[in-house]
């Protein structure tokens, strides 16, 4: 009885999170007629899987095994689920029938139908597997899926994106190399460079550098400058290359209540 009552609650609760992620991320593809409901990088991903079905599911399978082991070993669904794993798997299913993005992905009634039920299932099914193994078989579920899933997301997804942006052309190619890289020295992973890469070379391959791109690009240039220095990459560097700290810069990063040995 409390299984069962375990599945309805997760598969309300799935079905109420999953139509809302699914129009939201349809609508993303109408900006800025009208207001998007969807996370950047969620428009990103959606894109490198440039409108293939399996793409799409397979992309939503790496992370569902990371979203697994979190819901089975400490009971808490995580946002790669909501993020990435309903937003691909709703429009790998919509995208089965007609191959056209503009009439399946891109419709936010599509999308937030085929996203209530595959939410109601992937919660269902999360929360009652979460529910139904014992405890020790929990902790090795997680000290095996997790380490395979950050294996994933920490080498495999970042090379899929790389490909991807290659062969989207010489620009795309070439500002997803560069983002990438600078992401993976910074950030430590390069998925983030390489998708802004990618959106700045779409950019400019449709619109020129007009500017639309351009702001796009200092906004990208803003975002890398300020997560380097909260980071304190620069002080890393300095460092690395032997050379003194400024005091106006170590000052600077005190300021902000970073601890500067």
């Amino acid at each position: 009885m409390e299984t069962l009552i375990i599945l309805c609650k997760a598969a309300l609760v799935g079905a109420l999170t999953g139509f809302p992620i699914g129009a939201g991320a349809a609508r993303m593809f109408h900006t800025p007629k009208v207001q998007g409901l969807g996370s950047f990088r969620t428009l990103g991903e959606l894109n490198s899987c440039a409108g293939d079905s399996i793409s799409h599911f397979t992309f939503g399978l790496g992370f569902f095994f990371k979203a697994w082991a979190s819901a089975v070993g400490v009971g808490a669904i995580t946002s790669e689920t909501d993020h990435r794993v309903l937003p691909h798997w709703t429009a790998a299913v919509v995208l089965r029938g007609k191959k056209n993005p503009e009439e399946t992905l891109h419709n936010p009634k599509k999308m937030g139908i085929i996203g209530a039920i595959v939410g109601a299932v992937t919660v269902a099914f999360l929360c009652t597997t979460a529910s139904a193994i014992p405890e020790s078989l929990q902790v090795v579920a997680m000290n095996v899926l997790a380490p395979a899933a950050n294996l994933l997301i920490v080498y495999v997804m970042p090379a899929i994106f790389w490909l991807a942006a290659i062969d989207a052309g010489k620009r795309t190619g070439f500002w997803g190399t560069l983002f990438g890289g600078m992401a993976q020295l910074i950030m430590g992973n390069a998925v983030p460079g390489v998708v802004l890469g990618i959106i700045l070379g779409k950019g400019v391959d449709d619109l020129g550098w007009t500017r639309a791109p351009k702001a796009i690009f200092t906004t990208i240039i803003i975002l890398f400058m300020l997560s380097a220095f909260f980071r304190g990459s620069d002080l890393t560097l300095l460092t690395q290359m032997h050379l003194h700290h400024p005091e106006w810069l170590i000052n600077l990063h005190k300021m902000v209540g970073q601890e500067v040995k």
